[in-house]
C-alpha cells in the first residue's frame, strides 16, 4: 500500500474513532440540561440525582471524546499537508472558532458544574448544564461548517494554487452546512435518547435504581420519538434534495441509480453491480427518488451514466453506508413509536422484551453514525475538497513505511481509549445505587 491509502485509512481510522464520542456529548448533554430544568422547577431530589447519575457518563465520554479529537488536527499538517496547504486560509477559522468560542464554553462550565455541583444553585446547575449542551452543540457547528465546506465550496477564489476566503458569510452558510448540522445535531439527539433508554431498561431488568430509571426512560421515549421522527422529515429529506442539486453523483451512487432517468425510482432494496453497470436485485418506488430530489415525480434524476468515471464515489461502499443507515433510522422510529404506546397503555416500565430490545439497541446509533460519516465523505470521493482538490493530490508524499507505522500506533492507542470508555462506562452503570 502507498502513503496515499495509508493515509486515507489512518484519518478514517482517527476520525471514525473521535466521532463515537461526540454524538453523545451532544445529545446526552441536552437530556442532562433537561432534567436539570426539572430540578429547577419541581425541586424534587430525584432529578438532581438523575443529573449527577448521568452526568458521570456524560463526563467519560466528554473526556475520551477530548483525548481523540486532537490528533486529527495535527494529522492535516502530518499526512495532509498539500491540503492543509490549499484549504488552510478559510479552513483554520472554524477550526479556531470552535476552539476559542465553543470548547472553551463547554469545558469551563463542565468543570464547574462537575466541581461544585454540590454548592451550586439549582438555577446554577440548569444553566452551567445548559452551556454545557449549547457549547458541544456550537462546537459541532464550526467543525460542520469546515466539513460542509469541502462538500460545497463557497466564498472563495483560487490563487497560487490556494484557495483563499473572499466572504465570510457565504463559506458559512454554504449550500450543504444548514441540512448537514441539523441532520448530525439531530443523529446526535437520538444517540442520547436510547443511551439513556437502553440503560434505564438496564436498570428495571435489574430491579434496580427504580424511579431514577422509570422517569429517565419516559424522557428519553418522548425526546426520542420527536428526534427520530424529525431525522426523517424534514431533515432527512431536506438532506437528500441538497446533494441531489450540489453532489449528484453521490446522490445516484448511494441509491444505485446507474441510468439517467425521469420518474426515478427509490429503492426499498436493492443489490448493486458495479461491474455491469446494473442492480441485481432491485426493490423500488417508481417516481419517489426524483420526488425526493426535486419534489416533482417526473423530475429527471442523473444517474452514473451522466458522469466521467475518474469523478464517481465508490459505489458499493457508498450504497451499503448509506440504505443501512436508512434501515437503523427507520427502526429507530419503530422503537420510540413503541415505547410511547407501552408509555399509553402503562405498561413501558414492564414490558421485558421491549427493555431488553432497548438494551441491547445500545450500540445500533454509534453503527448508524458511522455509516452517515462513510456515506458523506466516501461519497464525496475522489475529491479532497468537491470540485477542487483531488484526494491523490491532497496528501503528504511521506515514506509509506512511516506511515503505516503511526497508523498501527494510532490504531493501538485508541482501540485502548475505547477499551477504557466501555470499562469506565459499564463500571459505573453497573456499581451505581441512588442514595
Amino acid at each position: 500500500m502507498d502513503a496515499e491509502l495509508l493515509s486515507r485509512i489512518q484519518f478514517g481510522v482517527t476520525a471514525g474513532f473521535h466521532f463515537i464520542y461526540p454524538p453523545l456529548t451532544i445529545g446526552l448533554g441536552t437530556l442532562i440540561a433537561i432534567i436539570e430544568y426539572m430540578y429547577l422547577k419541581t425541586n424534587d431530589e430525584i432529578y438532581r440525582k438523575m443529573a449527577d447519575f448521568w452526568a458521570k457518563l456524560f463526563a467519560i465520554n466528554f473526556v475520551i471524546g477530548v483525548a481523540t479529537g486532537i490528533v486529527m488536527e495535527f494529522e492535516f499538517g502530518t499526512n495532509w499537508s498539500n491540503y492543509a496547504r490549499f484549504v488552510g486560509d478559510i479552513f483554520g477559522a472554524p477550526l479556531a472558532a470552535e476552539g476559542v468560542f465553543a470548547f472553551f464554553l463547554e469545558s469551563t462550565f463542565l468543570g464547574l458544574y462537575l466541581v461544585g455541583k454540590n454548592r451550586l444553585s439549582r438555577f446554577m446547575r440548569f444553566f452551567s448544564f445548559l452551556m454545557v449542551a449549547f457549547g458541544s452543540t456550537l462546537s459541532a457547528l464550526w467543525i460542520l461548517i469546515a466539513n460542509s465546506w469541502q462538500q460545497t465550496p463557497a466564498g472563495y477564489k483560487v490563487e497560487g494554487g490556494r484557495a483563499v476566503l473572499t466572504n465570510f458569510w457565504e463559506a458559512v452558510f454554504n449550500p450543504t452546512m444548514p441540512s448537514m448540522f441539523l441532520h448530525t445535531v439531530d443523529a446526535s439527539y437520538i444517540t442520547g435518547a436510547i443511551f439513556m433508554a437502553g440503560i434505564s431498561a438496564y436498570f428495571l431488568i435489574k430491579g434496580k435504581n427504580l424511579e431514577l430509571a422509570k422517569r429517565s426512560l419516559k424522557l428519553a421515549v418522548i425526546f426520542g420519538v420527536i428526534v427520530s421522527i424529525l431525522q426523517l422529515f424534514p431533515f432527512g429529506d431536506e438532506s437528500a434534495r441538497v446533494v441531489a442539486k450540489t453532489q449528484p453523483e453521490k446522490l445516484a451512487s448511494f441509491e444505485g441509480l446507474f441510468k439517467t432517468q425521469s420518474k426515478a425510482p427509490l429503492l426499498v432494496f436493492g443489490i448493486p453491480d458495479p461491474s455491469q453497470n446494473k442492480m441485481l436485485v432491485e426493490i423500488g418506488i417508481p417516481g419517489a427518488l426524483s420526488f425526493l430530489a426535486d419534489h416533482n415525480v417526473n423530475a429527471v434524476v442523473k444517474g452514473i451514466d451522466a458522469f466521467p468515471k475518474d469523478d464517481l464515489p465508490p459505489m458499493t461502499l457508498t450504497f451499503y453506508s448509506f440504505h443501512l443507515m436508512v434501515a437503523l433510522g427507520t427502526l429507530f422510529i419503530l422503537t420510540f413509536l413503541v415505547g410511547v404506546f407501552l408509555l399509553y397503555k402503562k405498561k413501558l416500565f414492564t414490558t421485558k422484551p421491549y427493555l431488553s430490545a432497548l438494551w441491547a439497541f445500545i450500540p445500533l446509533p454509534y453503527i448508524a453514525n458511522e455509516l452517515g460519516w462513510i456515506t458523506t465523505e466516501v461519497g464525496r470521493q475522489p475529491w479532497a475538497v468537491y470540485g477542487l482538490l483531488r484526494t491523490k493530490d491532497a496528501f503528504s508524499p511521506l515514506p509509506a513505511g512511516d506511515v503505516a507505522v503511526s497508523l498501527i500506533g494510532f490504531t493501538l492507542v485508541y482501540a485502548v481509549l475505547f477499551g477504557i470508555f466501555l470499562y469506565l462506562t459499564i463500571h459505573t452503570v453497573k456499581t451505581f445505587k441512588m442514595d
